[in-house]
């Protein structure tokens, strides 16, 4: 993809973006992960994903935000899961409809759980905004991945340009592909949204299988770079 060029850098200017770290699998690996401090750590429910997970969590920090990724699953699975992990965020990547997630709320509510709600687009060529309409006040954020084979871990990325007009007020995860070349791109797509006066919106990036030395297993120098990259 390349440099996308949306707006002239900001001199100065931090982007302030959080750092999503998807598909752990190993004990250790979060470890060495955690001490990098993503503001967010994603452990992936989802059977047919290479980067399935189902083992016990180490201790982490309170500020990593464990979060769910979960592909067109039933609700009482979800509720489960959300026990069992103490779950902070549930990130669906599937189908699930804005009712669903309606629902799902309700019942988090219910059970006194307030995990963010993060709704996963995936975004071809042919995307239309119009899609993400009835999701508006019921998920917090959008997460917009690229649109492949795989739910996720395509390593392809899509042309972040259809963001620049983002049509809403709803603050999203960029993902897809994303990888340490990326970096200087990623600063600049959120200059654009600081200049226009949207500094929330841009609110964190997503990252998975650029950073892997093989499915689930992630590779820290490159991590600690990136990190780096996207805050300076």
């Amino acid at each position: 993809m390349g440099e996308q060029n949306l707006t002239t850098p900001a001199s100065g200017q931090s982007s302030g973006l959080s750092l999503k770290v998807c598909g752990m699998q190993q004990a250790g690996n979060m470890i060495q992960v955690a001490d990098i401090q993503p503001d967010y750590m994603g452990f992936i429910f989802y059977e047919k994903s290479p980067r399935y997970f189902d083992g016990n969590l180490p201790e982490l920090s309170s500020e990593i935000k464990k979060t769910g990724v979960f592909v067109n699953e039933t609700l009482s699975i979800v509720l489960e899961k959300v026990t069992t992990y103490n779950l902070n965020a549930i990130q669906l990547h599937g189908e699930e409809s804005a009712a669903f997630c309606k629902q799902l709320r309700t019942e988090l509510q219910k059970r006194g759980n307030t995990p963010e709600l993060i709704k996963v687009f995936s975004v071809g060529s042919d995307f239309d905004f119009q899609e993400i309409k009835a999701y508006e006040g019921i998920v917090d954020y959008f997460l917009f991945d690229t649109k492949g084979e795989f739910k996720g871990g395509n390593g392809v990325e899509f042309d972040w340009k259809i963001l620049k007009d983002y049509p809403s007020s709803t603050p999203f995860f960029l993902s897809g592909g994303i990888g340490l070349e990326h970096g200087k791109a990623i600063a600049e797509l959120k200059r654009h949204f600081n200049l226009n006066g949207k500094p929330e919106i841009l609110y964190a990036v997503d990252v998975n299988s650029k950073f892997e030395l093989k499915p689930g297993l992630k590779k820290l120098k490159e991590l600690k770079e990136f990190k780096e990259q996207i805050n300076s």
